[in-house]
């Protein structure tokens, strides 16, 4: 039928001259056909013919000297330049609104974008608060454009803004798993970060991204400062995933098995941090009684524990 033929038909033909292991010239023809509209080859029909040729080698390449002085050391992470201008929450808002009257795929709301990030780590804790009473609004697609600048924040104030943002239920939940997923890549967590998220443990029906994300910051945290056990904000979160266990992790139903697999992974996620419960992991992987899937998930959560915690009793002779 018509439409099974081919409708265009093109052909590219093309021939270089290398001298020296240099490309000299290139002539290259190009046609193209419209098959339905053809007569034996002939027809509605396009013929382009380019040709490349090498006029001159540069035989030396002058480089701007530049002083040794003005050379330095740094990593491929983006840099943005440091601003003098404090910077004001009233600034921030009517960011916020030029956002939402951008573009959604332009690059003027890429960049605008990026600056309200930047601008974001120069507020404390009451400017941001004020800023989301006035910036939490939505704009005509749906978007909250502060809500997803927060997650890159990545200062103490933005993480206690979206602590207290989950807690309020303001957000839908999709908004609220993004918030707990972006704890795993703050650069540098702050004992004040931990404290303020600790609480969002023991609420109601925590969700599983809470309790891996708090965990994941918690192993951030400890990469970075040495001896972060003796933390008390550190130390709080712990009792709270330690309470959960209720000493030899044994669970009455198949909602309470879910429940226990999931902390001994949020254990096993935070490392460093859960070296005081080494002991009680211990208890819950020889305990005969308990099901295999919780003491393989107890083995499992000494994976980021120290060589130096003693766990030579986690499965005794015989087992």
């Amino acid at each position: 039928s018509q439409s099974e033929q081919q409708i265009l038909s093109s052909k590219l033909e093309c021939v270089q001259s290398i001298k020296d292991g240099v490309l000299v010239e290139a002539k290259c023809t190009e046609s193209n056909l419209v098959t339905p509209f053809s007569q034996k080859g002939s027809g509605a029909k396009t013929q382009t013919q380019s040709s490349l040729k090498l006029f001159q080698v540069e035989t030396e390449t002058l480089y701007k000297k530049v002083g040794s002085e003005d050379l330095y050391v740094t990593s491929m992470l983006y840099e943005r330049e440091q601003t003098e201008k404090e910077v004001t929450g009233g600034e921030v808002t009517e960011l916020v609104w030029k956002l939402c009257l951008a573009h959604s795929t332009s690059f003027e709301t890429a960049e605008l974008f990026m600056t309200l990030v930047f601008e974001l780590r120069h507020l404390s804790l009451e400017a941001l608060k004020a800023l989301w009473k006035r910036s939490s609004f939505k704009c005509r697609d749906n978007w909250q454009p502060l809500i997803d600048a927060l997650p890159s924040c990545a200062t103490e104030a933005c993480v206690v803004l979206m602590k207290e943002i989950i807690a309020s239920g303001e957000v839908e939940e999709d908004k609220v798993e993004y918030f707990f997923w972006s704890f795993s890549f703050i650069p540098k967590p702050t004992p004040g970060m931990i404290e303020s998220l600790a609480p969002l443990l023991k609420l109601p029906g925590a969700s599983q991204s809470c309790f891996l994300g708090v965990a994941a910051l918690l192993h951030r945290f400890c990469s970075v400062y040495t001896f972060c056990d003796d933390v008390p904000a550190v130390q709080s979160v712990m009792r709270t995933l330690g309470k959960f266990l209720g000493g030899n992790c044994t669970v009455q139903d198949s909602e309470g098995l879910s429940q226990m697999q999931l902390v001994l992974k949020a254990i096993g996620n935070a490392g460093l941090a859960a070296a005081s419960l080494a002991p009680v992991l211990s208890l819950c992987a020889s305990l005969k009684s308990n099901p295999i899937e919780i003491r393989l998930a107890a083995i499992h959560a000494f994976r980021r524990i120290p060589c130096s915690v003693r766990v030579s009793d986690l499965l005794p002779a015989g087992d």
